[in-house]
């Protein structure tokens, strides 16, 4: 079986770098995604210890920031507009997935912007609320408790879905995302 073909614009703007590979992801997207990882799970596990919690939930919250000022005026395959797609764009893709027909994307697929857009809402609905929490105005309102609760569990099974894009994209396309997002380096 061969691979399925690249899907999206012309490889002749993305930066060559060794032999065999492109540069794909920038540094500050790569830093962005292990950093907001690490605050996400640094808060999710430190729940108990207040100060822990609180500071991990304002960085992800400035993180947040910062990935969408990078989604406008960032390099190529770090804009909204180079993967974002339509709902049908994104469930064609997923049942190519389950047939294993998926094109392979040198940048984000469908079904990986979508998950982008999901997690940085989820990321902001948990920590926003959960800052709420320590008002005057929303201190001990218990909807208020349950949606930064709420939210901060979906946010992290939609992150174990991440996970599990990756590893399925990865399988299906012979190749290591995950070096690829810490390199920033994939094959054309």
């Amino acid at each position: 079986m061969t691979a399925p073909p690249i899907a999206g614009k012309s490889l002749a703007s993305d930066e060559p770098c060794e032999k065999g590979w492109i540069k794909v992801w920038d540094p500050l997207l790569r830093v962005f995604h292990w950093s907001l990882a690490g605050a996400v799970i640094t808060a999710y596990v430190s729940d108990g210890a207040r100060t822990v919690h609180e500071s991990a939930g304002y960085i992800a919250l400035a993180l947040v920031l910062v990935r969408l000022l990078w989604g406008v005026v960032g390099p190529r395959h770090a804009r909204f507009a180079d993967f974002l797609r339509s709902p049908r764009a994104v469930y064609d893709y997923l049942g190519e997935i389950l047939t294993m027909t998926a094109r392979r994307y040198l940048g984000h697929n469908p079904a990986g912007g979508a998950m982008i857009v999901a997690l940085l809402i989820l990321v902001t609905v948990t920590g926003v609320s959960g800052w709420l929490t320590t008002t005057d105005r929303f201190f001990g309102v218990w909807w208020m408790e349950g949606l930064h609760s709420r939210s901060a569990d979906l946010l992290i099974a939609f992150a174990g879905l991440h996970v599990v894009g990756v590893i399925a994209s990865s399988v299906l396309h012979k190749e290591n995302l995950v070096r690829a997002m810490i390199t920033g380096r994939k094959r054309p």
